[in-house]
């Protein structure tokens, strides 16, 4: 997948990316998260994303390296997501890469097959929103 120039420093960025809280604000499928675990974000740390369609997913952060690699895990109705993102310093900035791998179970195994191959229209755009909203507040 591509990646996402972002104008601020890889430790803003990712701790921007990688809070439950902030997702929202950023990401379009997300009404709003709940049940979010107290405290920093942290391997192991879960919420449960409300998407616009009403799924419910249970998500948990399964790698934390700031501020370089993210990693979350989300699973609804044998439906398992992956989402990492790696951080690369560019000059005053960083690049953003995401990496989304949606695997299935049982019945729903070709739904999810279809929406790993188009996850690309998704994640991009919401990392480029992401970017655009960082830039702003830091400038």
């Amino acid at each position: 997948m591509p990646d996402v120039r972002f104008d601020v420093p890889p430790d803003v960025a990712f701790d921007y990316l990688v809070d439950p809280h902030r997702r929202p604000e950023w990401q379009s499928s997300l009404r709003r998260v709940e049940d979010v675990d107290p405290g920093t974000p942290r391997v192991g740390q879960r919420w449960v994303d409300v998407t616009v369609p009403g799924q419910r997913p249970r998500m948990r952060t399964t790698v934390l390296d700031r501020p370089r690699t993210w990693t979350e895990v989300g699973s609804w109705r044998g439906i398992d997501a992956v989402l990492t993102l790696e951080l690369v310093p560019d000059g005053k900035g960083c690049r953003v890469t995401p990496t989304f791998r949606v695997t299935g179970r049982g019945a729903v195994r070709p739904l999810a097959w279809v929406v790993d191959r188009i996850a690309v229209l998704g994640v991009l755009p919401d990392l480029r929103r992401a970017a655009r909203l960082l830039a702003g507040r830091h400038r």
